[in-house]
This record gives C-alpha cells, structure tokens and sequence, in this order.
C-alpha cells in the first residue's frame, strides 16, 4: 500500500473516533476558532473572508471559522472524514462545501481564496520535500494575491531533541466512561520520519475495546518549513508559539507574493 492510501485509511478509521482525542471537542473548537480568526482579522482586516481548509478532517478548524462567520470550504484525503466533516457542520447549522481531495492535487480554480488553513500536524504526512513543494504550490495557487498561509505542526524543533517514543494518555468523556488515547512513536533510521501507531481505549461494560491505526510523519522543523515556504512563492513567514497565538501548536504564517 502507498504512502497516499495508508493516510486515507488512517483517517477513514479514525474519522468516527476522532473527537475522543480531545476532553470536550466544542469547546476545543471554540478556542481554535478563536485564536484562528484573531489571526485572520490581524492580517486581512475584519473579515469575513473565504477559507479553504485543505486538511480539513471532521471539521474542527473549518467548523471553527464558520462560526466566526468566514465563507469556508474544505478538502481532506479522507472521503470518511470529510463526510462527517460535513454532517457535523450541519448539525450547528453550518454549510461547509467539502471535497475528498489530496493537498497536492486540489480541485479549485486559482486565486479564488483569501485564506489557506492546513493544520493539526496534516503537512508532515507527506514525507519528502518534493512532495511537500507541490502541496505548498497548490495552496499558493488557489490563493488571491496578498492572501493568508496559515501552518500548524508539532514543536518538531523541541521534539527532535529526544525524539519521544510515547505522548501521554489524554482522556474524553463519552456516554458509557472514560476513552483514552495515547501514541506510540518509532523514529525511523533518518531521525526525522516516525511511525505513529493511536491507541484508543474505549469503554465496553466492564472492559475495553482497543483500537490502534497506524501512519507515519515528518518531523519538519521550522527553519526548513521557512525555507520550503519562502521556495514556493511566499513571503514574511512567522511562527507564533502557543502561549502567544492561543492555538495549542506552534503556527506558521506567510502571505502570497
């Protein structure tokens, strides 16, 4: 199986699940909408303004910015996870035009939108610099002059420090208990690439029911992002931390040539 096909399997089995990875997903939402929008509105003004969210899974940033009022489209590998995107957006009252589409091939017309989001550690699923190249020249071309790159990751700088082999177990109420989810990390030859393999334990009565899917990332640190970024026709690239933006990872953002 290619590295696009484990991706999308990845995401289409754990679309249904994917809320559990946070203790309460609205509120979560609320938060990133939040910081997302003051983003926004520092670089293009007031708004509203036309959103493509281009790793858009269930719709957490995309649903987000709709409730700030922004016109937002999305895009996700996974036909799974853009479906619930979809439902779920409906469910708060929102439209959320949606396709299943890769980064690298996005099925827009040029310059048709002020903002690009792709965030939640989406772009270090592809795996080599090229591939990465195509998906930055895509963003760009579906963007109007002057318009918005907004990049999340991990703190891949922080975290190649001691390349971790587990995150922490982060818990979510669901109707019958306690859900857990936490990751396994096995860091390739390289240094940089790692398979992940999320676990979730889910309540069953009075036992669990284990879940594990399995992918792969890119720990892209910021000064070869920046100079990815700058590469595919971008200008002013900035990071801001989480303490700074209020979003929960580092936030890379740069503006159309």
């Amino acid at each position: 199986m290619d590295d696009d096909a484990s991706v999308a399997r990845f995401y289409d089995q754990f679309a249904a699940d994917y809320h559990l990875i946070f203790a309460d997903w609205d509120a979560s939402m609320a938060r990133q909408g939040e910081a997302l929008d003051a983003m926004v509105r520092a670089r293009l003004g007031a708004g509203p303004v036309s959103v493509l969210d281009c790793s858009c899974g269930i719709g957490t940033q995309a649903i987000a910015l709709a409730r700030r009022g922004h016109r937002v489209t999305g895009s996700d590998l996974s036909q799974v996870a853009v479906g619930r995107a979809v439902r779920e957006a409906a469910l708060r009252g929102l439209q959320l035009p949606a396709a299943a589409a890769d980064m690298r091939h996005l099925p827009f017309a040029d310059a048709v939108f002020d903002v690009v989001v792709c965030a939640d550690n989406a772009l270090p699923h592809l795996l080599t610099e090229e591939d990465v190249r195509v998906a930055l020249a895509e963003m760009r071309r579906v963007l109007r002059d002057g318009g918005l790159l907004i990049l999340s990751t991990r703190p891949y700088d922080d975290i190649l420090r001691s390349r971790p082999v587990s995150t922490p177990p982060q818990l979510a109420r669901t109707p019958d208990g306690r859900a857990v989810t936490f990751q396994l990390w096995d860091w390739h030859e390289d240094g940089e690439r790692y398979d992940l393999e999320l676990f979730q334990l889910l309540p069953d009565g009075d036992d669990w029911h284990v879940k594990v899917r399995r992918t792969t990332y890119w720990a892209l640190t910021r000064d070869r992002l920046n100079g990815l970024v700058t590469e595919a026709g971008f200008t002013g690239p900035e990071w801001a931390a989480p303490e700074a933006s209020g979003f929960f990872q580092p936030v890379l953002t740069a503006r159309k040539r």
